[in-house]
Protein backbone atom coordinates (compact mmCIF):
# COMPACT_ATOMS: atom_id res chain seq x y z
CA UNK A 1 0.00 0.00 0.00
CA UNK A 2 1.23 3.61 -0.84
CA UNK A 3 1.50 6.33 1.66
CA UNK A 4 -1.61 7.64 3.52
CA UNK A 5 -2.91 11.11 4.37
CA UNK A 6 -5.20 11.63 6.74
CA UNK A 7 -6.49 14.98 8.78
CA UNK A 8 -8.26 14.62 12.02
CA UNK A 9 -9.96 17.07 13.70
CA UNK A 10 -10.23 17.59 17.57
CA UNK A 11 -12.67 19.82 19.84
CA UNK A 12 -9.54 20.81 21.69
CA UNK A 13 -6.55 22.66 21.47
CA UNK A 14 -4.45 20.00 23.22
CA UNK A 15 -6.49 16.79 21.69
CA UNK A 16 -4.07 16.58 18.79
CA UNK A 17 -1.01 16.83 21.05
CA UNK A 18 -2.78 13.48 22.66
CA UNK A 19 -3.06 11.94 19.43
CA UNK A 20 0.22 12.68 18.02
CA UNK A 21 2.20 11.37 21.08
CA UNK A 22 -0.01 8.40 20.55
CA UNK A 23 1.09 8.14 17.16
CA UNK A 24 4.91 9.02 17.76
CA UNK A 25 4.19 5.53 20.59
CA UNK A 26 2.86 3.55 17.65
CA UNK A 27 5.87 4.46 15.42
CA UNK A 28 8.04 3.28 17.86
CA UNK A 29 6.41 -0.24 18.26
CA UNK A 30 6.44 -0.28 14.20
CA UNK A 31 2.90 -0.30 14.24
CA UNK A 32 2.81 2.57 11.61
CA UNK A 33 5.45 4.11 9.62
CA UNK A 34 5.02 7.94 10.09
CA UNK A 35 6.53 9.46 7.14
CA UNK A 36 5.80 13.06 8.17
CA UNK A 37 2.93 14.97 10.71
CA UNK A 38 1.67 18.20 11.84
CA UNK A 39 -0.39 19.20 14.97
CA UNK A 40 -2.04 22.48 14.07
CA UNK A 41 -3.34 23.89 17.56
CA UNK A 42 -5.56 26.82 17.95
CA UNK A 43 -6.24 28.34 21.26
CA UNK A 44 -9.39 29.94 22.42
CA UNK A 45 -8.22 34.00 22.04
CA UNK A 46 -5.59 33.63 19.42
CA UNK A 47 -5.72 35.16 16.14
CA UNK A 48 -4.49 32.21 14.14
CA UNK A 49 -3.53 28.65 14.35
CA UNK A 50 -0.31 27.50 14.97
CA UNK A 51 1.77 24.84 13.61
CA UNK A 52 4.54 22.58 14.80
CA UNK A 53 5.96 19.31 12.96
CA UNK A 54 5.61 16.27 15.01
CA UNK A 55 9.24 14.44 15.41
CA UNK A 56 9.24 11.04 13.95
CA UNK A 57 11.83 8.37 13.32
CA UNK A 58 13.31 9.45 10.64
CA UNK A 59 14.72 12.96 11.65
CA UNK A 60 14.07 14.81 8.46
CA UNK A 61 10.38 13.86 7.63
CA UNK A 62 9.52 13.47 3.93
CA UNK A 63 7.68 17.05 4.21
CA UNK A 64 9.36 18.92 6.79
CA UNK A 65 8.36 21.89 9.23
CA UNK A 66 8.47 24.13 6.42
CA UNK A 67 6.11 22.74 4.43
CA UNK A 68 3.32 22.14 6.83
CA UNK A 69 3.76 25.65 8.17
CA UNK A 70 3.32 26.87 4.26
CA UNK A 71 0.37 24.29 3.46
CA UNK A 72 -1.68 25.55 6.95
CA UNK A 73 -0.86 29.24 6.11
CA UNK A 74 -2.42 28.36 2.49
CA UNK A 75 -5.34 26.67 4.40
CA UNK A 76 -6.46 29.67 6.18
CA UNK A 77 -5.52 32.24 3.86
CA UNK A 78 -5.98 31.22 0.27
CA UNK A 79 -9.37 32.67 -0.80
CA UNK A 80 -11.88 29.93 -1.35
CA UNK A 81 -14.56 29.86 -4.57
CA UNK A 82 -18.15 30.19 -3.54
CA UNK A 83 -21.05 28.05 -4.35
CA UNK A 84 -21.21 28.55 -7.81
CA UNK A 85 -17.34 27.73 -8.41
CA UNK A 86 -16.09 31.23 -9.30
CA UNK A 87 -13.07 31.81 -7.20
CA UNK A 88 -13.13 34.69 -5.05
CA UNK A 89 -9.60 35.52 -5.22
CA UNK A 90 -7.70 36.45 -8.40
CA UNK A 91 -4.91 32.83 -8.23
CA UNK A 92 -5.91 29.39 -8.76
CA UNK A 93 -5.52 26.91 -5.68
CA UNK A 94 -2.17 26.32 -5.04
CA UNK A 95 -2.76 23.07 -3.20
CA UNK A 96 -4.80 21.25 -6.28
CA UNK A 97 -1.25 19.98 -7.60
CA UNK A 98 -1.22 18.26 -4.00
CA UNK A 99 -5.09 16.95 -4.78
CA UNK A 100 -6.32 19.80 -2.00
CA UNK A 101 -9.52 20.88 -3.43
CA UNK A 102 -11.64 23.76 -2.34
CA UNK A 103 -13.66 22.22 -0.61
CA UNK A 104 -11.08 20.52 1.47
CA UNK A 105 -10.15 23.49 2.13
CA UNK A 106 -13.41 25.24 3.07
CA UNK A 107 -14.05 22.48 5.26
CA UNK A 108 -10.77 22.93 7.06
CA UNK A 109 -11.38 26.69 7.70
CA UNK A 110 -14.84 25.58 9.16
CA UNK A 111 -13.61 22.59 11.38
CA UNK A 112 -10.31 23.97 12.53
CA UNK A 113 -11.34 27.25 14.56
CA UNK A 114 -10.47 29.03 17.77
CA UNK A 115 -10.47 26.30 21.10
CA UNK A 116 -9.77 23.36 18.74
CA UNK A 117 -6.83 21.10 16.64
CA UNK A 118 -5.94 18.98 14.04
CA UNK A 119 -3.33 16.10 13.55
CA UNK A 120 -2.27 15.44 10.00
CA UNK A 121 -0.44 12.28 9.00
CA UNK A 122 1.65 10.94 6.18
CA UNK A 123 1.87 7.65 6.63
CA UNK A 124 2.31 3.87 5.16
CA UNK A 125 2.07 -0.03 6.79
CA UNK A 126 0.02 0.55 9.54
CA UNK A 127 -1.11 -2.29 11.97
CA UNK A 128 -4.94 -0.95 11.94
CA UNK A 129 -6.17 -3.51 14.62
CA UNK A 130 -3.58 -2.37 16.79
CA UNK A 131 -3.15 1.10 16.19
CA UNK A 132 -7.39 1.58 16.78
CA UNK A 133 -7.04 0.20 20.29
CA UNK A 134 -4.37 2.83 20.88
CA UNK A 135 -6.08 5.44 19.68
CA UNK A 136 -9.69 4.32 21.32
CA UNK A 137 -11.53 7.29 22.89
CA UNK A 138 -9.55 10.39 22.14
CA UNK A 139 -12.63 11.72 20.38
CA UNK A 140 -11.12 12.46 17.38
CA UNK A 141 -13.01 13.13 14.03
CA UNK A 142 -11.67 12.21 10.49
CA UNK A 143 -11.20 14.98 8.15
CA UNK A 144 -10.00 13.79 4.92
CA UNK A 145 -8.16 10.86 3.89
CA UNK A 146 -6.99 9.14 0.40
CA UNK A 147 -8.21 6.12 1.26
CA UNK A 148 -10.68 3.38 0.31
CA UNK A 149 -14.03 3.75 1.39
CA UNK A 150 -13.59 0.72 3.51
CA UNK A 151 -10.34 1.95 4.90
CA UNK A 152 -11.35 5.01 5.92
CA UNK A 153 -14.48 3.16 7.48
CA UNK A 154 -12.07 1.47 9.40
CA UNK A 155 -9.82 4.50 10.53
CA UNK A 156 -13.15 6.58 11.64
CA UNK A 157 -13.60 3.84 14.11
CA UNK A 158 -10.89 4.69 15.70
CA UNK A 159 -12.01 7.51 17.56
CA UNK A 160 -15.54 6.75 18.17
CA UNK A 161 -14.74 3.87 20.48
Amino acid sequence: MGETLTVWQFVSPTGADTAASTLEDLERQRLIDVHDAAVVSWPEGSDAPTTRRVQTLSEVGLLGGSFWAQFVTTLFLFPVRNALGVGLGAHANPLQHLGIDDQFIADTREKITPGSSALFVLSSDAVLDRVREEFAGQNGELMSTNLTRSQERRLRELFSR
